[in-house]
């Protein structure tokens, strides 16, 4: 593909563009990137920083320096001073073990994802029903159940329910078939794909799983001990 040809495609795409170095105890992180309408898998052995890449996205860790702007819009950068607070960056997060919360009900999980988006002024509309999102993800059978009560899949859906309900920019998901057995992980990696070309924004995957990377991945970045592995970056178009 010609570069005039890459330079169109992603000028009518979701953008996000990453620069950040992080120190951290063992390595000093430095990486790179840019994702358009794909998804990235941050592939490597534990403790090569995958999440703590995710973290910086999200705003729950705070990088050394650099920048990081999503759709022009810019949600870390240490020169300007900035840094938009998680709940502002409309960053959906999928946790590896989930997150739910024990004492609330399938709805009431999803219905949470919507409370700091609905709180803010001018963002109301800016949101999807969550019965309709739960009906959609064949969950609204279980609206009153416990996290408790879901298999490993379905607790796995509605947590893609709730980050996907505030109608994110990007979605970040860590390990998210760690926990699931193999008949699980390859039906729920053929969703992931199908949610991709439906909600067309960036997708970050970490995984240390090469068949998840190799399958679920448009760019497959390796990572070891926080710095990109030469010859091993991945674009597929």
């Amino acid at each position: 593909m010609g570069q005039e040809a890459q330079l169109l495609i992603f000028a009518v795409m979701n953008m996000l563009e990453l620069r950040l170095t992080k120190k951290l105890w063992h390595f000093t992180m430095e990486l790179e990137l840019k994702l358009g309408n794909q998804i990235l898998v941050l592939w490597g052995h534990s403790g090569a920083g995958k999440t703590t890449v995710l973290h910086c996205l999200a705003g729950l860790r705070k990088p050394s320096s650099g920048q990081i702007t999503l759709n022009r819009r810019v949600l870390y950068s240490s020169n300007e001073r900035i840094n938009i607070p998680t709940r502002s960056r409309n960053v959906g997060y999928l946790f590896q073990d989930y997150a739910l919360f024990p004492h609330m009900t399938v709805h009431q999980n999803v219905m949470y994802g919507l409370k700091n988006k609905r709180n803010k002024k001018n963002e109301t509309n800016d949101v999807t029903d969550p019965l309709e999102m739960l009906n959609s993800f064949g969950l609204g059978h279980l609206v009153d159940r416990y996290p408790a009560q879901l298999s490993g899949g379905e607790k796995q859906r509605v947590a893609l329910a709730r980050a996907l309900v505030v109608q994110p920019e990007l979605l970040l998901l860590d390990e998210p078939f760690s926990a699931l057995d193999k008949e699980n992980k390859i039906m729920l990696r053929e969703e992931l794909k199908k949610l991709h070309r439906q909600w067309q924004i960036p997708f970050v995957v970490v995984s240390h799983d090469e068949e998840d990377a190799s399958i679920l991945g448009d760019v497959i970045l390796t990572l070891e001990k926080g710095q990109p592995v030469a010859n091993h970056i991945s674009l597929l178009y």
